[in-house]
C-alpha cells in the first residue's frame, strides 16, 4: 500500500468519520446556548481527553465514554471491561490518578446486562478503580452503555501544550492481540493487575517530573488519527515517518495505525527530554519510538523512505474543531480550567 493509498483509507474510515462529525455537534450547540454561558471553551470545547477543573494545588479530572451498540451487543464482557479500561486511560492520559466511576446502562433484561456488568467488575478489580454508582434501566429495546470517571492530577498533560520542535512520540504495550473483527488490541485482559497499574503511573511521572506537558491517548480514531487531534489543539502540524511506528510485528501497518490499543499513547516531548522519556518506557518494557517531529505548519505529512502524502491541511480542514472554534486563533484552554473531552 503507498501512502497515498495509505492516506484515503484512513480519511475514510470509520474512526475519523466519527472524531469529525464533532465538529457539527459543537457548533450546533453552540448556536443555541448563550454566549456569557462561561463561553464554550469550558462547556464544550474540544480537545483534551478529560474536562480539568482547577481544585486546590490540583485538578479535578471528569471524563465520560459511551461504547457502540453493535460493540455491546456482539461482545458484551469485553465493552463492559473496555468501557471501565478507556475511561481510566483518559485520566492517565491528562497526567492524573482515577478515583471511581458511574456507569449508565439499559438492556433487555437483567440477564443480557450480566455479561457487561461482568466485565465492568472485572476491570475495575485490574485496574483498583471503584464503580460507586449509576443508571440502570433493563426494561429497553436495545443495549446501550455508557461510562463515566472522576479523578485527580497533581500536573497536567494536555493536547494544548505541543511545541514546534517537538519529538513527537508514540507508546504502546504491543503484548497483546486483536479482539476479532474489531479493531481493539486487547494488551489488558490477560496481564497482571499490578504490571497494568505501573505501566499507567509512567503517564503522571513524566507529567509530575517535568519531563513532558503534552499527551494524548490513543483513541478509535487510531495512532494518526489521535495525532491529528493533538496537534489541531496545539495549532501545530508535524511530519511523521511511518516506518519509526512501533507495532507488533504480524500486523499491517495500515491496520496497526487503526488500531485502539488498551495502552497507546501519543507524546510531546521536548527534544532534550526523550531519552529520559524513553527511558521510563522501556524499564517497562513499552514500546515506545520517536516517529515524527512537531513543526509549526499546520499540515501533517506522512512519508516512508522518499514517498510523502498530507494527511491532513488544518488550513484547509478542521479535523474535529468546530466553525466557532476557528474564531479563537489558539484554541487556548480558560486559565482556570482546561477544555472538555469530546
Amino acid at each position: 500500500m503507498s501512502v497515498a493509498e495509505l492516506v484515503a483509507g484512513l480519511r475514510a474510515s470509520r474512526g475519523f468519520l466519527h472524531k469529525t462529525d464533532i465538529a457539527g455537534v459543537v457548533d450546533a450547540l453552540a448556536r443555541r446556548l448563550p454566549r456569557g454561558a462561561r463561553d464554550l471553551d469550558q462547556a464544550v470545547a474540544l480537545g483534551d481527553d478529560c474536562a480539568a477543573l482547577a481544585e486546590g494545588d490540583g485538578y479535578l479530572l471528569f471524563a465520560i465514554e459511551g461504547m457502540v451498540s453493535d460493540f455491546v451487543d456482539a461482545m458484551p464482557w469485553f465493552a463492559g471491561y473496555s468501557s471501565v479500561m478507556v475511561n481510566v486511560s483518559d485520566i492517565y492520559a491528562m497526567g492524573g490518578r482515577p478515583l471511581a466511576v458511574v456507569d449508565a446502562l439499559w438492556s433487555p433484561g437483567l440477564g443480557a446486562a450480566e455479561d457487561v456488568l461482568a466485565g465492568m467488575a472485572a476491570a475495575a478489580t485490574a485496574y483498583g478503580v471503584p464503580i460507586v454508582g449509576g443508571h440502570t434501566n433493563t426494561r429497553s429495546e436495545a443495549a446501550q452503555l455508557a461510562v463515566s470517571i472522576v479523578g485527580r492530577a497533581k500536573t497536567l498533560l494536555s493536547s494544548f501544550h505541543a511545541k514546534p520542535g517537538d519529538r513527537l512520540m508514540m507508546a504502546a504495550d504491543l503484548r497483546g492481540r486483536f479482539e476479532e473483527p474489531y479493531p481493539f488490541w486487547n494488551a489488558s485482559t490477560g496481564a497482571p493487575p499490578e504490571r497494568l497499574r505501573g505501566d499507567l503511573d509512567v503517564l503522571p511521572h513524566l507529567a509530575e517530573s517535568g519531563l513532558c506537558d503534552a499527551a494524548k491517548d490513543i483513541s478509535m480514531a487510531g495512532a494518526l488519527g489521535t495525532a491529528l487531534m493533538l496537534l489541531e489543539c496545539s495549532q501545530v502540524g508535524a511530519r511523521i515517518d511511518l516506518e519509526r511506528i512501533p507495532k507488533p510485528d504480524d500486523v499491517p501497518l495500515s491496520r496497526w495505525v487503526t488500531a485502539f490499543p488498551s495502552f497507546g499513547y501519543l507524546l510531546s516531548v521536548r527534544e532534550h527530554h526523550v531519552e529520559a522519556v524513553q527511558a521510563l518506557f522501556d524499564e517497562r518494557s513499552l514500546a515506545c519510538s520517536v516517529i515524527g517531529v512537531v513543526h509549526a505548519p499546520r499540515q501533517v505529512i506522512l512519508h516512508r523512505r522518499e514517498e510523502t502524502a498530507v494527511l491532513w491541511d488544518f488550513e484547509r480542514e478542521a479535523f474535529m474543531a468546530g466553525e466557532g472554534d476557528s474564531e479563537r486563533p489558539a484554541m487556548q484552554p480558560p486559565d482556570d480550567a482546561l477544555p472538555a473531552t469530546r
